[in-house]
Parts: C-alpha cells; sequence; structure tokens
C-alpha cells in the first residue's frame, strides 16, 4: 500500500514527534498542509495529553500521529543519584543551588493502561513508538480502534524484529537525527549507521514501508530518501524554528549560530544517547558518560542548572535538540515549510 493511502495524507512526509520543543500547534499546522503532523506524548501527563488530542481534533479533520516511548523504567538508585549530583556540584555551587532541595522524578512515562485508556477516546489513526514497542496486549488496543502503528529502528535487526511484530510501516532513524536514539535490541552505538546507509539495508530486509530519518533537512534531501527505496521521509529539525514549535528562545539562538554545526550524542540530560548542540555540560563531563543514572532519571539533577542558566541567557545546561543537518530550519510557518518540503513528491 502506498504510504499516502495508509496514512491518508496527501504525501508521505511525516513530522518527527519532538518532546519538549512541540505541542498540537505544529502537528496540527503540519496534518493541514497535508503531511502527517504528531504529537510527543512521552512527557505529557493525562490532563495535558487530554488537552492536546482535544486541540488537534478540534482544529483538523487529517490524520496525526501520537508518540509515545516503551521504555522499562528502572528502579530507582538512591546511591547513583547522590553519585549524580556530586558530579554536577561544582555546577551547583556556581548557580546556588541547594541539591538536597532538588526532586527526584522520572520525567518520561513510558506508554501504558492509562494512555491507552484515554487514547481510546480520541482514536488518533496513527501511533507510532520510540524504543521498540509496548506489551502486546497495549498493541492489541491500539490496533483495536484501527490505528496504523509505526516504530523505530536503528539496526536492520531491530527492523526485523519490528516487520516481525506485524507493524505497519518502520522509521529508519540514522545516526544523524536530532533527539533520542530509538535502538532497543543493543545499546551499542558502534552498530549505529547513518540513514543513507541504513536506509537501503532496511528497505531490502523488509517487506513493509519504511520511512527514512535522520540529516534530511530539504526537497532534496527528500528526493534523495525516495531514490534509495524509502516509501516516505520523517523531518524534525527543520520545524524546530516554525512559530509554531515552541523550542525556547536560547535554543532558537544556538540553532542559528555557528555551534549548531556541532552535534554529539548526550547522555547526560536524560540517561540515553540523543543528539543535540555540543555545549558546556558535555564539554566539561564528556558528552558520554556513565555518571548519570539510568534513563530516564537524570534529567532531574540537570533540570535547575538548566533553569538558572537559561534565566541568565546561557544554554550551558540545555538539551539543545538538534540533527546533524540543521540547513533547512527556517522560521516559516509550518505550512509552508511542509509545502517546501513536499515540492520533492510533485
Amino acid at each position: 500500500m502506498h504510504l499516502s493511502h495508509l496514512f491518508g495524507t496527501d504525501f508521505p512526509l511525516l513530522q518527527a514527534p519532538m518532546a519538549g520543543v512541540q505541542g498540537s500547534a505544529l502537528a496540527v499546522a503540519v496534518s493541514n498542509a497535508g503531511g502527517l503532523g504528531a504529537l510527543p506524548c512521552a512527557m505529557l501527563g493525562p490532563e495535558l495529553l487530554q488537552q492536546e488530542l482535544a486541540a488537534i481534533r478540534a482544529q483538523t479533520d487529517r490524520p496525526f500521529n501520537v508518540n509515545f516511548f516503551c521504555h522499562t523504567p528502572p528502579e530507582p538508585d538512591a546511591a547513583g543519584e547522590a553519585a549524580w549530583r556530586t558530579t554536577l556540584a561544582p555546577a551547583y555551587t556556581e548557580f546556588g543551588i541547594d541539591p538536597s532541595t532538588i526532586q527526584t522524578g522520572p520525567g518520561r512515562r513510558p506508554f501504558d493502561a492509562e494512555s491507552a485508556d484515554l487514547l481510546a477516546a480520541f482514536a488518533p489513526p496513527v501511533v507510532s513508538f520510540h524504543f521498540g514497542l509496548p506489551s502486546p496486549s497495549l498493541l492489541a488496543r491500539v490496533r483495536g480502534w484501527g490505528a496504523r502503528v509505526l516504530s523505530s529502528a536503528t539496526t536492520v535487526e531491530e527492523a526485523r524484529w519490528l516487520e516481525a511484530q506485524g507493524v505497519d510501516a518502520i522509521i529508519a532513524q540514522g545516526l544523524e537525527a536530532g533527539g533520542h536514539r530509538g535502538h532497543f535490541l543493543s545499546d551499542d552505538l558502534t552498530r549505529q549507521m547513518g540513514t543513507f546507509a541504513l536506509l537501503p539495508q532496511i528497505v531490502a530486509a523488509v517487506n513493509i514501508p519504511v520511512i527514512a530519518a535522520g540529516g534530511i533537512a530539504d526537497a532534496a534531501g527528500v528526493a534523495a530518501a525516495m531514490a534509495l527505496g524509502a516509501a516516505g521521509v520523517q523531518v524534525g529539525t527543520a520545524y524546530l524554528l516554525c512559530p509554531e514549535a515552541t523550542t525556547s528562545a536560547i535554543h532558537r539562538a544556538a540553532l542559528q549560530g555557528d555551534s549548531a554545526h556541532h552535534t554529539a550524542l548526550t547522555n547526560l540530560f536524560t540517561g540515553r544517547p540523543a543528539r543535540g548542540i555540543f555545549n558546556r555540560l558535555m564539554r566539561e563531563l564528556g558528552p558520554l558518560s556513565d555518571a548519570p543514572p539510568a534513563f530516564p532519571l537524570a534529567t532531574a539533577a540537570i533540570a535547575p542548572l538548566r533553569a538558572r542558566a537559561e534565566a541568565a541567557g546561557r544554554s550551558d545546561f540545555s538539551p539543545l535538540w538538534s540533527g546533524q543537518n540543521r540547513s533547512g530550519c527556517a522560521a516559516v510557518g509550518a505550512a509552508e515549510l511542509t509545502r517546501r518540503l513536499a515540492a520533492a513528491f510533485r
């Protein structure tokens, strides 16, 4: 089945769900422009999730995607948390923060029965997952309202596994992509490939549509991915400067500055590798470190440092998520950007 028919969109262009830098407004704009807008749900509590879904339903009758994480929440580790705060102690002192006042918390939640209950009332037409898939029983509930199911693969092995679980399409996430890596069968980063190396290998290995993601920033990139066998493309970083995105002023400035040329995979902000613009925290601790507790528990200890630094106009402790190719970032409406990207399909 052609990907546009699978989703009911005008063209096979997906907006990447980007937790922390967007809400329903971006998803609505992209969907109304003919693409598949996406709502990232991993950082939304039940009340806010319901509000955002209601906002989408009120503003578009076009298909949209809701995205959830599928990680297994780690057991709280008091010793690991204490060690992480000790690592950050010099920064706490610099900003006058008492670490004993910092609350612990996960920061991100996986897809669960409560989420499925809430979603059922809205019956989103596409549901995508990161870090694998939820349990078979939860997946059956999603399929029960007729949703198409997507998930990210970062290796050929992950793609084959996802196909065996019956997903409708696979997102081939290349190493260039911004935000969290979607790997789930292995955390060995040496197994990760760039988009245009990964894409044709996954296309050859599976018999379902493959969506290219990572480093695609303009219509030429879209066309290149399609030439390598992609059934569609997913674009994230290019949308970060759109007015519908909630990208902070500090993050927007970084995306438009020279520092955006240097991105790195880092686990410092959440405990799991994610690509962002290189900044002070990565420079001082090394972008990949054994110091942070398991995903997503690293977030809480960083939060007050981020808040104090941003209040001073600094991005030292901010997760400036970005792919390696920010060249397509434009401060234009998301509908206009969607049309520019979709020119490759005409």
